[in-house]
């Protein structure tokens, strides 16, 4: 027998989400459907999420529990109509529509402990680029050790981007990924959110964040940023030619006689040949 967590606001719970659950022999818990009410909600071998109703706020709650949560499988749970709406960015593990039977139930819950126990690994992941580090366990991330002071949304902006290194994203693309699909928003957003991004990286780590121009941003990784600013400072460090008038006046000048080079001291006229 299995502990399954039921995230749900429905008031009959058992028989109006998910109506095999009840046949089955399992312990399940009941909380509501949402973020703070699992602070001090135990942890389950797999928790379950009613997804038949508002899916912007079961998307944000099924990222949230991915991101924070305990590591236990998620399985959501939502209408036939509701399939069309779910994506792999929502983070579950698994879909089952409400009408499922309980031979399917079980085999699902039964498949979704049994890839947990072969992973063995359900602590959030932690993204590493050169000094950058985005932690999720901690919705914290570090430059050099030192921690930046991120809002929510430049966090999300951030890791999104740090999350797919070098492809390209288009505002529009950006704004449904990190602020969702129900934000009403223009994409000025994207340009406002990267730009206090850049200044809170500071000058020498700004252009992680690269302007892919008409089109969108990009997560630069720090060897294409190193070896740009490496490019950059070649450039400088190259002599660079003297112009015609940079000589001084006083040194030894030269005219050409005959196809032969005859130095001229400085001040004097060449001879008449």
């Amino acid at each position: 027998m299995s502990s399954l967590l039921l995230l749900t606001n429905a008031l009959q719970p058992s028989t109006e989400v998910l109506p095999a659950l009840g046949l089955l022999l399992h312990n399940v818990r009941v909380a509501p459907a949402e973020g703070p009410a699992l602070v001090d909600t135990p942890g389950a071998d797999v928790i379950m999420i009613d997804g038949r109703r508002d899916l912007p706020q079961v998307r944000s709650l099924c990222q949230l529990l991915r991101s924070t949560g305990p590591g236990s499988p998620l399985i959501l749970v939502v209408t036939e109509g509701g399939l069309a709406a779910v994506t792999a960015d929502w983070g579950v593990d698994d879909v089952l529509l409400d009408t499922a039977g309980p031979a399917e139930v079980e085999a699902r819950l039964r498949l979704a402990m049994g890839r947990k126990e072969i992973t063995g690994d359900d602590s959030p992941m932690e993204i590493r680029n050169g000094d950058l580090s985005v932690d999720e366990a901690t919705y914290s991330a570090k430059l050099k050790g030192r921690v930046l002071d991120l809002t929510f949304k430049e966090f999300e902006l951030l890791k999104y981007l740090a999350q797919h290194p070098g492809r390209v994203f288009t505002r529009a693309q950006l704004l449904q990924e990190v602020w969702g699909y129900d934000y009403f928003g223009g994409t000025r957003t994207v340009d406002v959110h990267v730009r206090r991004l850049r200044a809170k990286l500071g000058p020498e780590h700004e252009s992680l964040i690269g302007t892919v121009r008409n089109v969108g941003y990009r997560f630069v990784t720090p060897e294409k940023v190193d070896r740009a600013a490496d490019r950059e400072k070649a450039t400088e460090a190259r002599p660079k030619p003297e112009g015609s008038g940079g000589r001084d006046a006083a040194s030894a000048a030269s005219v050409t006689r005959k196809g032969v080079e005859v130095p001229v001291e400085a001040g004097t006229r060449p001879a008449k040949s």
